[in-house]
């Protein structure tokens, strides 16, 4: 059984996130599916398709607050209140 949990359903709801197979993210206003339980904020950036990754900065919305996410950083989705991710673009400008 495939069964899809969407994260951001589960924090509004305030309830655990179940282990899963699958896993509903929001990256921006899309939602993307992995059958992982934990991503890097390098992986969760390719596969939202913000390449290359060193080009934006990935923020996690958790009860309200925003935290940024390192590309090297482990997210574990079954962690309570991951509500969705926030990518913002870093100006490569040169002074």
């Amino acid at each position: 059984m495939n069964t899809e949990i969407d994260i951001e359903e589960f924090a509004k709801k305030n309830k655990p996130v179940p282990n899963g197979k699958r896993y509903k993210i929001k990256v921006d206003r899309e939602k993307y599916v992995t059958d992982q339980e934990c991503l890097t904020g390098k992986e969760i950036l390719t596969l939202a398709g913000k390449t290359p990754h060193t080009r934006y900065q990935l923020n996690q919305r958790i009860k309200g607050s925003v935290q940024k996410v390192g590309y090297e950083e482990k997210v574990d989705f079954t962690t309570p209140g991951i509500e969705r991710f926030m990518t913002l673009p870093l100006d490569q400008t040169e002074g």
